[in-house]
C-alpha cells in the first residue's frame, strides 16, 4: 500500500471513529408554530432573556434565539425558531421547518380560533419534518377568567393527537421552562436508545428506510475509499455518441442524465439527431 493511500485510510477511519465519540455536542432544533398573536415570541423571549412585554409586536417571517441548558447531567443547545402565525408568511415558515427535530404547538386560551388550527398546524410541520416530538401548549393562563375554550376541549384535543399539554403563562412564568425542558428530555431518551437499537438515517421529513447508523457509517469509510481509487484511474469508460457525420459528443457512463463532456464541431441545434440521444439514456 502506497503512503497516499495509507494516509487516505488513516483519515476515513479517523473520521468514522469521531463520529462515534461520547463527547459530542447536543443540539436540539425547536420550531414554535400557531396562529398570531398566541405568545409565541413572548414564550422564547421570556425563557431565552427573561423578559416579558405586554405590547405585541407581529413575527415577520422567523425568529431564533437559542439557549444552553443542563439536563441529567447532559449539555444541550437549543436552537428555538419562531415562526409567524399569520398566512401571508406560511411560504417562507415552512422552509424553516425542514430539519427541525421537535415542535411546540401553540394556542391561547383566549383565542378560539388559534385552538382550532392546531390540528392545521400540526399537520403543516408533519409534512415537512415527519413524525417528530411535539408538545401542546395553552398559553395565557393568567387571562382564564376569559378563556374561550374549556378544560374538557383542550384535555381531549391532547388525548386525540396523542400530544402531552402544557398550560403555561408567561407574564407570570408559569411553565415556560417545563415546556422546553420536556422536549429536551425526549430528544436525550431517544439518543440513549440508540446503542440498543441505532435510529434510520433520516434527511427531512422522508429519510431513508432501511439503513441504520451503524451500517451507514461502515458503508461510507469502504465506498469513500473505493471512490478515491477511482478517482486515480486516468482513464474512464466513456460512450461516444454520434450525431451528424463526425461530430460526437463523449458522455460519462455514470452519469444518471445526458451530460455533455466535451464536443467537438459545434452542431447547430435543428441537426441533432435526438433519437440517438434517447437511445443512450
Amino acid at each position: 500500500m502506497s503512503t497516499e493511500a495509507a494516509s487516505t485510510q488513516i483519515k476515513v477511519k479517523m473520521y468514522i471513529r469521531d463520529l462515534q465519540e461520547d463527547d459530542f455536542e447536543i443540539a436540539l432544533k425547536v420550531v414554535i408554530v400557531g396562529n398570531g398573536a398566541v405568545g409565541k415570541s413572548s414564550m422564547i423571549q421570556k425563557y431565552c432573556k427573561g423578559i416579558f412585554t405586554a405590547e405585541y409586536k407581529k413575527t415577520i417571517g422567523v425568529d431564533f434565539l437559542e439557549k444552553r441548558i443542563c439536563l441529567n447531567g447532559e449539555d444541550v443547545r437549543l436552537m428555538l425558531w419562531d415562526t409567524a402565525g399569520q398566512e401571508e408568511f406560511d411560504c417562507i415558515t415552512r422552509a424553516y421547518y425542514r430539519g427541525a427535530q421537535a415542535c411546540v404547538l401553540a394556542f391561547s386560551c383566549v383565542d378560539r380560533e388559534s385552538f382550532k388550527c392546531v390540528a392545521k398546524w400540526k399537520k403543516k410541520v408533519e409534512e415537512e419534518c415527519g413524525n417528530i416530538p411535539m408538545v401542546l401548549v395553552m398559553t395565557k393562563l393568567d387571562l382564564l377568567y376569559r378563556a374561550e375554550v374549556d378544560s374538557f376541549e383542550v384535555e381531549k384535543l391532547s388525548r386525540q393527537l396523542g400530544i402531552r399539554l402544557i398550560k403555561t403563562s408567561v407574564k407570570e412564568n408559569i411553565n415556560v421552562h417545563k415546556v422546553f425542558c420536556h422536549l429536551a428530555a425526549q430528544h436525550l431518551e431517544e439518543i440513549n436508545s440508540w446503542s440498543n437499537d441505532p435510529p434510520l438515517i433520516q434527511i427531512g421529513g422522508g429519510g431513508f428506510n432501511g439503513f441504520s447508523q451503524s451500517s451507514f457509517l461502515s458503508n461510507y469509510a469502504s465506498n469513500w475509499e473505493i471512490e478515491q481509487k477511482e478517482k486515480k484511474k486516468k482513464k474512464k469508460l466513456q460512450k461516444r455518441v454520434n450525431f451528424v457525420h463526425q461530430s460526437y459528443i463523449h458522455c460519462d457512463t455514470k452519469a444518471f442524465f445526458l451530460t455533455p463532456l466535451k464536443m467537438k464541431n459545434v452542431i447547430p441545434k435543428e441537426k441533432l439527431d435526438f433519437k440517438s440521444v434517447c437511445k443512450v439514456l
